[in-house]
């Protein structure tokens, strides 16, 4: 059996926190504001599994009204969605991330990016694939007012 998961997460560059994209720091580039570190890529993913199994969301399972959750690691946050995955009987087929934002230049960053949520979701490299694109300057995204990513994720039945 098969399920599939997606999700969509946006922050606005902000605050004093550094950029944490996909686990992984860029240094020297603004911030994104938000309760927990920022991690707009894996709440993205953790939204993505929560959806394949039918568990709502991020917003339910870490809600930013909890002092719990304030400047969470959001690498343990995906390790908790992960457990849930697999308490639901699941494992991760593959994901799909596109990450939407003007700057910062994303390349030299995307295989650490895979490789951290690889290791959490106890996959190999190519079941990850994370890509980045621009808005041509159009929109919140353009105007580098923030980041935005879409997370896709196909479960599969653990055997």
């Amino acid at each position: 059996m098969f399920r599939i998961g997606h999700g969509y997460d946006v922050h606005k560059f902000g605050g004093d926190k550094p950029l944490i994209l996909g686990g992984v720091l860029f240094e020297g580039e603004q911030g994104l504001v938000a309760h927990s570190d920022g991690d707009v890529v894996l709440h993205a993913v953790c939204d993505a599994l929560l959806g394949a199994i039918a568990k709502g969301d991020i917003g339910h399972h870490f809600p930013d009204t909890s002092d719990e959750f304030a400047g969470a690691d959001s690498k343990e946050l995906l390790q908790s969605v992960m457990a849930l995955v697999g308490k639901e009987g699941y494992q991760l087929g593959n994901l799909d991330v596109t990450i939407v934002a003007q700057a910062p230049k994303m390349a030299d960053k995307i295989e650490g990016m895979k490789s951290v949520i690889a290791t959490i979701s106890d996959a190999e490299l190519s079941q990850v694939n994370i890509k980045a694109t621009t808005t041509e300057k159009l929109g919140f995204v353009g105007r580098k007012e923030g980041i935005a990513v879409h997370a896709v994720c196909l479960l599969q039945k653990l055997s």
